[in-house]
């Protein structure tokens, strides 16, 4: 026994001591941590280059994880900015004395192009500073030669190449593969053009559906078109007769039809930026990341107004009801993020960014209320991202003025329900079968495992109806219009920025520093500062949560997921997607 009380002891000492040294290397670890996520004040040097490269994935905001954009690959971070804090970056350079111009290294554009043409606009305002830009890619593709035609110069690796073919959108039809397990899609719609359920019910696009996609790409692809056009002094008949024939098979071809200035290697750019710079020989060149430039103090003497402030709200993703994350518009954080906008005396106006496909019809309505409630107090400005459609469009309906870029897709005023019917499938591919004991005759109503009868799909129709209807409403009285105009326009169909524009959807064409200012305006300031909402949840609490059990699920899958979580978030919407749906007609991959 004695013997036994030794070992125990021993193990319980062994157990404290490692518990005690793994506590250490745990705070070692955060403190190191800490370090790396300290973000230091960067000191520009004079002469010096602002280095552009887009080689991680942007979002509208940027993100608190230091490993959002982490390259597994590499073991390296890679530090990016959100397009907030991007366009913050690209003004406080064209009033810094020290910056001499920009380099845009664009042989990686990972973004897709809903945030160019942002970007793009902010560079055409830096080179008002007269300050330089040069353009280098070892390749480009389309959505990086956009995006970099607006470069004084623009470069190519003498055995690159440019990608400029027109814009395509692939929709994936799941209808075959829906008959042969025997499941069978209950859809229910209202609205011609609500083709998000197109998948479940065709194998190919329908005639309306096949109407709006082209007006989508086209309007996107003359976007692109009339941008180069005006950059490069081409035509667009002439781009147009370039993609039609890949006629740039070759870096000699680019020179040939002016897309780009001349062929260079890497070492040659250096020596241009250095001369442009006025750098003595023998001297590096001087040069400063995007990112780390951020951190660099402004030169400007103009003092922040924190008395008078405008409220950004962040309303980025699929819209649920609930808290949401960053990613994920949740009905109760955005509702919250706006009434305490309302509140804050010291907010004089709320700009809301909405970037969102849409989602749950009663999620919209709860944000849709507050924003009405806020837009009765002070001024309200919508700033439409890549996509603001359905429920994305449904929240924005209450805004005193809305703003999109050219190439936003918006509108999609439609509302649908899907109820899949996995019956047969239980039943003939896996020998399961199910039975009810019901206390009513529509007990089972909702049931996954049985097809709906006629009362329940009337049920579920006149829902759908009423939610088109108020909807409807929503939008008439948001931007002054009858019922049967927004009707006319209405029936599920998604339009592109300019058409939008026409049809009376938004009112002014611009992007999030456009809203920004037309708020200020509105407001009548003449000094502000700049509050983002909703709080961003802090690093190391959910890195303490996590640890300790409490870290939400949605945490850990995006973690672990990295750059598959998006197609994780699609499959989950249609798995999960509860009550009425006020969603965007498909999930659009431009290629």
């Amino acid at each position: 026994m004695k013997q036994f009380f030794k070992f125990m002891f021993a193990s319980m000492l062994g157990f404290l001591l490692m518990s005690i040294v793994i506590f250490f290397l745990f705070l070692g670890m955060v403190s190191s941590l800490a370090k790396f996520m300290e973000k230091e004040t960067a000191k520009v040097a004079e002469n010096t280059v602002l280095h552009v490269k887009f080689d991680a994935e942007i979002r509208d905001r940027t993100s608190k994880d230091p490993f959002s954009d982490f390259d597994y690959n590499t073991m390296q971070p890679k530090s990016s900015l959100g397009l907030n804090d991007i366009l913050k970056s690209l003004e406080k350079a064209s009033n810094d004395p020290k910056i001499k111009g920009i380099y845009l290294d664009l042989s990686t554009v990972k973004s897709g192009g809903e945030f160019l043409e942002e970007i793009r606009t902010a560079l055409l305002k830096f080179k008002e500073s007269e300050k330089f830009i040069i353009a280098y890619g070892e390749s480009y593709s389309q959505n990086a030669y956009y995006l970099g035609s607006v470069a004084d110069k623009v470069y190519l690796n003498p055995e690159g190449s440019i990608d400029f073919k027109g814009i395509s959108a692939e929709v994936t039809f799941f209808k075959e593969m829906i008959d042969k397990i025997d499941a069978e899609m209950q859809i229910i719609r209202h609205g011609k053009y609500k083709s998000a359920v197109e998948p479940f019910m065709l194998d190919k696009m329908s005639s309306e559906n096949r109407e709006q996609m082209m007006a989508l790409v086209t309007g996107i692809w003359n976007t692109y078109l009339n941008s180069i056009s005006e950059s490069r002094n081409i035509t667009t008949n002439e781009l147009n007769r370039i993609a039609d024939n890949l006629l740039i098979r070759t870096a000699k071809d680019a020179v040939q039809f002016n897309f780009v200035d001349d062929l260079k290697y890497y070492d040659e750019i250096i020596a241009e930026l250095k001369s442009l710079c006025g750098t003595k020989e023998g001297d590096e060149l001087n040069s400063i990341k995007l990112s780390k430039y951020f951190t660099a103090p402004s030169d400007s003497k103009e003092k922040k107004d924190f008395q008078n402030r405008i409220a950004i709200v962040y309303a980025v993703g699929e819209i649920i009801t609930g808290q949401g994350n960053d990613d994920v518009i949740g009905s109760d954080r955005i509702a919250k993020a706006i009434r305490d906008a309302r509140k804050d005396e010291k907010v004089k106006a709320i700009v809301m960014r909405v970037n969102s496909p849409g989602g749950s019809a009663l999620a919209s309505d709860i944000i849709l209320r507050e924003v009405k409630l806020a837009a009765a107090e002070k001024p309200f400005v919508v700033s439409m991202g890549g996509v603001a459609a359905s429920g994305g469009y449904y929240i924005s309906a209450g805004a005193t003025k809305i703003f999109a870029e050219s190439s936003t897709i918006t509108g999609s005023i439609g509302v649908l329900g899907v109820l899949p019917n996995l019956e047969k499938t239980m039943k003939n591919k896996l020998g399961i079968t199910f039975d009810y004991a019901m206390t009513n005759e529509n007990s089972n109503h909702m049931s996954v495992f049985r097809p709906m009868t006629q009362t329940q799909r009337d049920n579920i129709q006149s829902a759908i109806e009423d939610i088109y209807s108020t909807f409807v409403n929503h939008v008439a009285t948001g931007r002054n219009m009858t019922y049967e105009q927004v009707d006319e326009i209405g029936q599920g169909r998604v339009w592109i920025g300019t058409d939008a524009l026409k049809i009376g959807l938004v009112d002014e064409i611009g992007g999030l520093n456009d809203a920004v200012e037309a708020a200020v305006k509105l407001a009548n300031l003449d000094t502000y500062s700049i509050k983002e909402l909703p709080k961003q949840k802090d690093f190391f609490k959910e890195l303490f949560d996590e640890m300790f059990g409490n870290a939400s699920l949605e945490a850990k899958l995006q973690r672990e997921l990295g750059n598959d979580y998006k197609l994780y978030q699609q499959l989950r919407y249609w798995r999960n997607a509860k009550g009425i749906q006020a969603r965007m007609p498909f999930d659009i991959h431009l290629n």
